[in-house]
């Protein structure tokens, strides 16, 4: 897989509403090698191999990622933030943050009163983002705004991908631009050994994070009346401690992909996934999802007349934190089940429950 590229994707910021610079990073590398690469709108990118085809396949993954952003900033120059997604307020403490600002990016640091300052039964209660602040260095806030500061002004913490041992790799943005990774890299395996029937789409979807009534995934997926969608995101791995697998499942990072059952995961599709990962000798945990899924796979399934969606996920560690840990084997063999899925379909497939 392009490391290169996976790199130059995690390590672009572009929180929920403000995914622009990945957005373009990944459009970059669709057209090296796809057809009809695009923008909507809503900020999605699009890419597509075999347009023509039939059954037509969308294959979506998120390309924002959680951040900060200013609401406030204060006569001393210190900026006040809301959260973008969810946070554990807790991990944000004492980090750096990358401010995105019209004139260029700015440094920053989170700043909280230090230990010594807090009363002593005060010191066990947890923070929340109302009691932190970000310090950029300014002398008053007259000089925040001459270096370029505004309200709104977006930021994300100003983590780099780094290798950790064997095949794992951790970034801040891993929940989920490696969805958006994944299903452009399905694409490429497409565009070398393209479908006998089917079209392909590959979505690299916007605020899905923030996205309540379906983000971008829906405005997409109704543009492009698919037959099929596979949404490809994270889940928890639960092979770190103190993870509940009788509530979540067995997933192990370097386990392969998730497929969920249930809610927006259509019964049709999980038992072509299922088959076609058995048939490759893809390896694969399955997930029970009784309720929403909290992806883009429950924006999508209800478009239009509705949409039969698969739901294909890969582990990752310590989610909506700095450093998020996932397998570049899972990565390789989620790409792989889905161009395997799409290479499976006929013109005729019917996804229709009987």
């Amino acid at each position: 897989m392009n490391r290169s590229f996976l790199q130059q994707l995690l390590d672009a910021p572009g929180p929920s509403g403000f995914e622009v610079r990945p957005a373009r990073v990944w459009r970059a590398e669709a057209e090296t090698f796809a057809r009809d690469v695009s923008v909507d709108v809503s900020g999605n990118s699009v890419a597509s191999v075999r347009p023509d085809g039939a059954p037509r396949v969308m294959m979506a993954g998120h390309i924002d990622e959680i951040g900060l952003q200013v609401t406030h900033i204060d006569d001393e120059g210190f900026l006040y933030v809301d959260e973008i997604g969810g946070w554990d307020p807790q991990v944000l403490v004492g980090q750096r943050v990358r401010i995105l600002t019209r004139d260029g990016d700015l440094p920053g640091v989170i700043g909280k009163k230090a230990i010594h300052l807090i009363k002593p039964d005060e010191r066990s209660k947890a923070s929340k983002t109302t009691d932190l602040w970000v310090d950029v260095g300014a002398a008053d806030k007259d000089a925040a705004v001459t270096m370029g500061l505004r309200v709104g002004d977006p930021m994300v913490l100003d983590q780099g991908m780094i290798e950790l041992a064997g095949d794992r790799i951790a970034s801040r943005a891993i929940d989920n631009r490696i969805g958006a990774f994944v299903v452009l890299e399905a694409l490429r395996m497409l565009a070398d050994d393209p479908p006998a029937a089917a079209g392909a789409w590959a979505v690299a979807t916007a605020q899905e994070e923030i996205g309540y009534q379906g983000g971008g995934a829906r405005s997409s997926a109704f543009a492009l009346e698919p037959h099929v969608a596979l949404v490809v995101d994270v889940t928890f791995s639960t092979d770190v401690p103190d993870v509940p697998k009788k509530e979540l499942g067995d997933h192990k990072v370097g386990g392969g992909p998730v497929l969920s059952r249930g809610s927006a995961a259509h019964p049709v599709v999980f038992e072509r996934l299922a088959e076609v990962a058995e048939a490759e000798g893809i390896p694969y945990s399955i997930q029970a999802s009784p309720r929403a899924t909290r992806t883009d796979a429950d924006g999508i399934h209800l478009t239009r007349t509705g949409v039969p969606t698969g739901l294909v996920s890969v582990p990752n560690r310590y989610m909506h934190s700095p450093n998020e840990v996932v397998s570049m084997a899972d990565l390789e063999h989620t790409a792989r089940l889905l161009a395997a899925f799409v290479r499976s379909l006929e013109t005729g497939t019917d996804f229709t429950p009987r």
